[in-house]
């Protein structure tokens, strides 16, 4: 099986002293380059995502924001998101990179593919930018695959540590869309959205599925919450394909949260998910980079996430396991499984 690559770093959507700039991704390639992490990749090349790929997902007066603030020399949007003169054609070029990954997958290039992009999406829904993001590249993707390729059932898996509130919107009412987000949640942790009961509007009701997890919840209860609650649901769902919103924030050292992930523990998510879609949809699978703002994580992360694509075996984690106690979740899970799961 090919596995796809793309690298969009956009070095000029970067602001002095910001957690998402450029020097997440600096050095990302000669690391990869180092372990021989891209030997037999298919590397695909980013163009920029069309007008009426863009509008699948966002509307023309969002766009038209983000274009006269970049047209304006840039600026805030909110007090987390900014905009530089080149952040709206950088933030075309993500979400073309994503339609060009799912052509790709989908056109029989490749089977399966990491898109490492800036800006990052999850939190952009279809008239909003916000939490470092201006554009729902993994949304796009979505809706490229069911409106060129005929795709009738999409899971997206967002393990990013913050809740992805705007894929969630996107997808409220669409029952063709099963999202699962695994977050961290309380009111006062950013975007304080993605309880229990987040379940889905109208024809949409019970194909959101959010894991509110608590702090320090660490490598056991990911791996619980994959096996119990996950794989289950997207069994019964049975995607024609997967997209994953790639988070590394998640991990303990990350400076923005506190998660408890170790490296170790994010490659037992990927190839989990790498076996699912192997059951379920032929290998389909698209990751799709989110944060991650400890660079040491994410680059090892991002090499151990290649590797696993490539069929190579084995975990680099030269930074080892949290050295707290985990936190117990087994009453959640249990709580969402009689929620979301059929006898």
């Amino acid at each position: 099986m090919t596995t796809a690559f793309l690298f969009a770093p956009a070095g000029e959507h970067t602001l002095a002293h910001h957690p998402e700039g450029y020097e997440r991704v600096a050095g990302l390639l000669p690391f990869l380059a180092h372990y021989q992490a891209l030997e037999g990749v298919l590397q695909i090349q980013p163009q920029p995502a069309s007008p009426a790929q863009m509008t699948r997902v966002h509307t023309h007066a969002h766009l038209q924001r983000v274009r006269t603030l970049a047209r304006l020399g840039g600026g805030r949007i909110d007090p987390d998101t900014y905009v530089t003169p080149q952040s709206y054609e950088l933030g075309l070029l993500a979400a073309g990179g994503c339609v060009a990954m799912t052509n790709a997958i989908l056109g029989g290039r490749a089977g399966n593919g990491l898109a490492v992009v800036r800006p990052p999406g999850h939190h952009a829904s279809a008239d909003r930018a916000e939490g470092f993001c201006l554009f729902n590249n993994v949304a796009i993707a979505a809706r490229h695959a069911q409106e060129v390729y005929g795709v009738e059932r999409i899971l997206i898996v967002d393990f990013d540590v913050h809740h992805g509130n705007g894929t969630q919107r996107v997808f409220y009412e669409d029952d063709c869309v099963l999202f699962v987000s695994l977050h961290l949640y309380s009111r006062f942790f950013y975007p304080g959205l993605g309880d229990t009961q987040e379940l889905g509007l109208g024809s949409g009701r019970g194909y959101t599925l959010n894991v509110p997890f608590p702090a320090g919840v660490g490598d056991h209860g990911y791996r619980q919450a994959f096996e119990l609650l996950v794989r289950p649901k997207a069994v019964q769902f049975q995607p024609q394909l997967i997209l994953v919103s790639v988070g590394f924030d998640a991990h303990w050292r990350d400076p923005l949260a506190a998660a408890g992930l170790s490296l170790t523990g994010y490659d037992f998510i990927v190839r989990y998910l790498l076996q699912l879609a192997a059951d379920c949809c032929g290998g389909k699978i698209l990751f799709v980079l989110e944060g991650g703002y400890y660079r040491e994580a994410l680059h090892y992360g991002l090499l151990n996430l290649l590797n696993a694509l490539t069929g190579r075996e084995g975990c680099l984690d030269p930074l080892g396991p949290m050295p707290a106690p985990e936190q117990d979740v087994t009453n959640l899970l249990n709580r969402l499984a009689a929620l979301h799961l059929r006898k």
